[in-house]
């Protein structure tokens, strides 16, 4: 009687190890296959430089107004760069793992292919299609790096490629599409990641 008490209170125990164990194997699982350290509140300042900066091209014309997203775009990259370092840190999570290796090789190359037709519509002063080519292909390249990482992030990808898409067929509002696609989005997007995945 005593010993079928014991395994009676025995059970419950075993079976919440069991649960907390399988727990740990599903997060550890996860952690192994997604990148988690896109940095949210370093995209959200990456937003903030980027409605700056449509600010500033919005009174300049071709060459000045390529100038200006360029520089934007040099610093956006630094600023994300930093961010993520920083956040993998925080996480213990390595730049080197194979998700975030597998992140990079998703997300650079629409990204070369970016700069390679900025040069040649800018050579052709075809300034009007740099804004859908932009949107398009940083979208195209957050939505095939972010296959690697958590869900939201192809959506933000996705969203940038609707912005892209209108760029396409009213160039006259590219400036203002830059704006809410690099800026806004961003900072919507960078909000909700940094307080849901942890900065």
């Amino acid at each position: 009687m005593i010993e079928t008490k014991k395994k009676d209170e025995e059970t419950p125990t075993l079976h919440g190890r069991a649960m907390d164990n399988l727990e740990f194997i599903r997060e550890t699982m996860a952690r192994s296959t997604e990148f988690t350290a896109v940095p949210g509140y370093g995209g959200a300042l990456m937003g903030v430089t980027a409605v700056g900066a449509a600010i500033i091209a919005g009174n300049a014309i071709n060459v000045s107004w390529l100038t200006t997203w360029v520089v934007e775009a040099f610093l956006a990259f630094s600023i994300g760069l930093l961010a993520m370092w920083q956040k993998a840190k925080a996480s213990k999570e390595s730049l080197k793992s194979k998700p975030a290796r597998k992140f990079a090789v998703g997300f650079l190359p629409p990204l070369i292919v970016g700069v390679i037709l900025t040069g040649m519509l800018a050579v052709n002063y075809e300034f009007k299609y740099l804004p859908a080519v932009w949107l398009m292909l940083y979208g195209t390249s957050v939505v095939t790096g972010g296959a690697y990482s958590v869900r939201v992030i192809p959506v933000m990808g996705w969203a940038f490629i609707v912005f892209g898409a209108v760029a396409a067929f009213y160039p006259q509002f590219g400036n203002g599409l830059m704006a809410a696609g690099f800026g806004f989005l961003h900072i919507a997007f960078g909000l909700v990641i940094g307080r849901s995945y942890g900065g």
